[in-house]
């Protein structure tokens, strides 16, 4: 494999983890409430 395989192979673990600890903590189920809260507020009037 060349420089920019390994290059491009690194860079796709990277972004591959990060989304992996991203999805992690935003859908734990501790924040399952929290989550909860916020699921209609888009639909929400809040004026």
């Amino acid at each position: 494999m060349t420089g920019a395989d390994w290059v491009g192979l690194s860079i796709t673990v990277v972004v591959f983890l990060g989304m992996l600890i991203t999805f992690y903590l935003a859908l734990r189920p501790s924040k399952r409430d929290e989550m909860e809260k916020q699921k209609y507020r888009i639909l929400e009037d809040e004026e």
